[in-house]
């Protein structure tokens, strides 16, 4: 049957609520869904006078409008929050939200065999829906995934594919079941008709080959007698080795993997079986595999799969040694386990257990003494010499930073949509020593394993040769992908913060980088800091102090104290909407009024500031913007006016030592060092690598490629002193700039700026 849908808003915008939200005297929880016309967004957005900090949305479910900070409110597309919306539990569902890989990963085709979960077990089933089921009971009608049970499952299903007297699909009588998509697995290929090939694992199968799969998580070995390529998903008739009669078994063609013969010049998954003495005996080229090692596995004919060694070691009823390895693509057979115990953990149908003689190096990583050089533009370091760099190398400044960094192949190589951890590690490390703590503070897991990967295998390479290879930088991913029991780490993008806070808040055990205040309020503790101000039309082109000012002022924020590192984002929604069109650096931010306790100067006479006004933050008259704060004398003189009569200025804390003397009252700044960038879902970096105007560099992991698909990325460095002409270009000129004429790279810098990262050296020392 085909899809089902009915007319939806086209223009309303849905969110999910990240954290819970009380409402009265109840709870709205996380997971929730809500939703709000688009245009109430916009006006919302845009508006001048309204300075509150939440929006007001629809609870889908419940059909009741509440006020939501925007902070705890996270975008979805329709598509999305209608697939997210089948799952009933709202902490079930906000998981696999989080889980950012199952919702890109959805991929349900009418025809297609899956493995499903019921009952707390899985099963395999045959989809025959997909779409809603005309529930009218919410305002956005949830998306299911309607199935056939197979095999075991027969019978118990709970409907024939009606559902509340309305035909959706037909099967046998309790076989059927409408589930959410995070209960479907994609065990198989796309059906036919989605021209996608049906070859099995490791080569064609004919008939008389010997081959191997699986008989409740046994493996058995028998001779293929036919082939029927007629049937949906293709069906391979097995005759089993281990049988006294002539009964022969019908095995999904995706389920069979072919057996190579011993004089099969390609490698396989068999051959002659060597004894475990044999076993560690390996070609010269293998002496680089280990756990962590990068490898290429002959798929099928002509085509590689590319992946991971996850674990070595014996399984039951195999003789040889083998790999569990896990895949860049849904190519494998499991997610890990065998035979129901786990081995190692990866997405489904991205592991798979070869015998390790089967594994070549990954080509695509290796150096000329490795292999045959393919070309003049293959990189200039293998994997072993930027694999282990103990003891402290200083980051790189000046002219040592041109000599070491400057090139191709130079920086930290992209690899599988790693580019926001690859542009923020080079921002953090590259030519900064803010955070070097993180290196050596004890980290807050047992092992440090984590906390020695990232010290030893990318940073200390990346001050000393220059170069992190993707191998180095995957076992990052890997780790990571354990720590949080993320499996999309290792595959899919995610944003640079969400990296930065697990990192440093959950393995390194790192103090958190900012403290901030609010009046009454307990200190609020955090990594990252996100810009949120309402478009104000004089703001055309605002720079990063303006905006920092506007938030604070708007949040009715202070910093309880000076932080080492200061990491902004900046005001956008999602990776879509940016809300200026062009921000300029403030290569120097100067933070003294933000803080809650620190001496500060009177904007009119420049002595002690006494009193702070609020009210006072948008008058023109007397300064463009910023916080506004007056001695008694001046605040008397200033608020004398009628127009400033019903400011209500509030009293500062000022230190005893400041009451007492005259002394020159300091200023707290704190200077730029990196900006993150983001075009199209892809990060770089700028980076300031010396104290002249002009030195600054540009990062990308993936600039270039060699080869197509069994290629490898180029990472690249290259000078931009171009950044510094429009940095000192008056305001008004480059208000006017087309970005589009922009010289080099310097669009990506004032147009697509995402992060900034600053530094106060004088706080480094403490930390």
């Amino acid at each position: 049957m085909a899809e089902v849908s009915r007319e939806v808003d086209d223009f309303l915008m849905y969110f999910i609520l990240l954290e819970k939200v009380p409402v009265g005297a109840r709870t709205v929880e996380p997971g929730r869904l809500c939703c709000m016309s688009e245009e109430s967004y916009l006006q919302k957005v845009t508006e001048d006078q309204n300075t509150a900090h939440s929006l007001s949305v629809t609870v889908i479910e419940e059909n009741a409008m509440i006020d939501v900070d925007v902070n705890v409110l996270q975008p979805l597309s329709q598509k999305k929050a209608a697939l997210l919306l089948a799952i009933r539990s709202p902490a079930e569902r906000l998981n696999c939200f989080l889980e950012k890989g199952l919702l890109e990963d959805v991929q349900a085709k009418i025809g297609q065999r899956v493995l499903v979960e019921h009952e707390q077990k899985l099963y395999p089933a045959l989809i025959h829906f997909v779409g809603n089921t005309l529930d009218t009971s919410t305002l956005l009608p949830p998306v299911y995934i309607g199935v056939e049970l197979e095999g075991e499952g027969e019978g118990r299903g709970n409907m024939d594919g009606s559902y509340k007297g309305v035909t959706f699909f037909k099967c046998k009588n309790k076989c059927g079941l409408l589930l959410p998509f995070n209960k479907v697995m994609y065990s198989e290929a796309p059906p036919p008709d989605e021209s996608v090939s049906t070859y099995p694992p490791f080569g064609t199968v004919n008939p008389k080959d010997k081959v191997s799969f699986y008989v409740e998580d046994s493996l058995k070995r028998g001779i293929d007698i036919a082939v029927n390529n007629q049937a949906a998903a293709g069906i391979v008739e097995v005759l089993p080795e281990e049988t006294t009669s002539n009964e022969l078994l019908r095995i999904p063609l995706d389920s069979i993997v072919k057996e190579e013969t011993p004089d099969h010049r390609s490698p396989g998954l068999d051959g002659r079986s060597p004894g475990k003495e044999e076993a560690g005996k390996v070609d010269v080229p293998r002496r680089l595999l280990e756990v962590d090692s990068l490898v290429q596995i002959q798929y099928k004919e002509g085509e590689l799969a590319f992946g991971m060694i996850r674990w070595l070691g014996y399984l039951p009823q195999m003789d040889d040694f083998m790999a569990g390895v896990e895949l860049e693509e849904d190519k494998g057979l499991t997610d890990g386990s065998w035979c129901g115990h786990r081995y190692f953990f990866c997405p489904p149908k991205r592991g798979l257990f070869v015998k390790l003689r089967v594994c070549q190096p990954d080509t695509r990583f290796l150096s000329s003494k490795d292999c045959p050089p393919r070309s003049l533009e293959s990189p200039k370091h293998s994997r072993n010499e930027s694999r282990r760099m103990a003891g402290k190398v200083p980051p790189l400044r000046g002219a040592a930073a041109l000599d070491v960094l400057e090139g191709d192949m130079k920086g930290i190589q992209g690899h599988c949509n790693s580019c926001y951890m690859d542009a923020a590690l080079f921002s953090l490390f590259s030519c900064s020593s803010v955070l070097d703590s993180l290196l050596f503070k004890p980290s807050s897991l047992p092992n440090g394993k984590i906390q020695e990967t990232l010290r030893e295998e990318i940073v200390n390479p990346l001050r000393k040769i220059g170069y992190v290879s993707a191998d180095s930088v995957m076992t990052l991913r890997h780790q990571l992908m354990e720590e949080s029991q993320c499996p999309s780490f290792t595959t899919s993008e995610k944003d640079p913060e969400e990296f930065l806070t697990l990192i440093m808040h959950r393995i390194l055990g790192a103090d958190p980088l900012l403290k901030l205040q609010s009046e009454g309020q307990r200190v609020q503790e955090c990594y990252c800091y996100q810009i949120f101000i309402e478009k104000q039309q004089e703001m055309t082109v605002p720079n990063v102090q303006q905006l920092l000012e506007q938030s604070f002022h708007h949040s009715q924020l202070k910093l309880a104290e000076v932080p080492s590192c200061f990491i902004i984002q900046m005001p956008r929604f999602g990776k879509e909407y940016k809300m200026f069109s062009k921000i300029v650096p403030s290569l120097e931010l100067d933070v003294t009024d933000l803080l809650s306790d620190s001496p500060r100067e009177c904007v009119v006479c420049g002595n002690l500031a006494t009193h702070e006004c609020a009210a006072c933050f948008k008058d023109v008259i007397l300064s463009d913007h910023g916080l506004k704060q007056y001695c008694l004398v001046c605040s008397k003189q200033v608020h004398s006016h009628h127009k400033r009569k019903d400011h209500r200025p509030v009293p500062l804390k000022i230190p005893e030592s400041f009451l007492k003397t005259s002394t020159k009252i300091p200023r707290e700044t704190l200077e730029l060092f990196a900006v993150l960038s983001i075009e199209t879902s892809h990060y770089v970096s700028f980076v300031k690598y010396g104290a002249e105007k002009g030195s600054w560099m540009f990062f990308d992991s993936m600039a270039d490629r060699f080869g197509s698909e069994n290629g490898y990325n180029i990472p690249r460095v290259t000078l931009c002193p171009e950044v510094a002409t429009y940095l000192a270009a008056p305001l008004p000129d480059l208000m006017k700039q087309n970005p589009r004429e922009m010289k080099g790279v310097a669009k990506r810098l004032f147009c697509d700026a995402y992060m900034y990262m600053y530094q106060s050296k004088r706080m480094a020392l403490y930390k």
